[in-house]
């Protein structure tokens, strides 16, 4: 009787080794379906957080500014009216305001922010800080009034508008 078990038990084994192959396309074709509909969420996250990070490094930069203003009453001496000034290691924004010269994560490495003074010397000087890579149109919906702009932009921070789309 045992012998018997043992020969029924091989001869299922043997009828039940795997899976078939139309049980192998279907999870494939799951895994393909739930990949087409989670990636271009995983990329606009991604767009999302490099603009939300650009934003934050621009208030920095403003608000390494304002302090520099506030301990001297003026801008710094190398932004002169109109000029783009780079905010690296040698801007001395960076040197005493600020840890290190922030990274736009659009735009990568070697590829700074820029400000400009306006009205320097006078009663009523004012700032812009430009961010030097291009985000997503989609991601500049809050900046643009609501509306995304027509193709992928830079922003703009103005000490006396706000963010804006460049």
């Amino acid at each position: 009787m045992s012998a018997n078990r043992c020969e029924q038990y091989r001869s299922t084994l043997q009828r039940e080794r795997g899976f078939t192959l139309i049980e192998m396309m279907v999870v494939v074709a799951i895994i393909a379906i739930l990949v087409t509909l989670l990636v271009p969420n995983f990329m606009r996250a991604r767009a999302q957080a490099q603009t939300a990070a650009c934003e934050a490094n621009m208030k920095e930069i403003a608000t390494g500014l304002e302090m520099y203003y506030a301990d001297n009453l003026s801008y710094p001496s190398g932004a002169s009216t109109g000029s783009s000034n780079p905010v690296d290691a040698a801007d001395p924004l960076v040197k005493y305001y600020l840890k290190q010269a922030p990274v736009d994560p659009a735009a990568g490495p070697g590829k700074y922010y820029t400000y400009s003074i306006t009205g320097a010397g006078t009663g009523d000087a004012s700032y812009t800080v430009v961010c030097p890579g291009l985000h997503a149109a989609l991601t500049l919906q809050t900046l643009n009034g609501g509306t995304a702009p027509s193709s992928d932009s830079s922003i703009q921070y103005d000490s006396n508008t706000g963010f804006s789309v460049h």
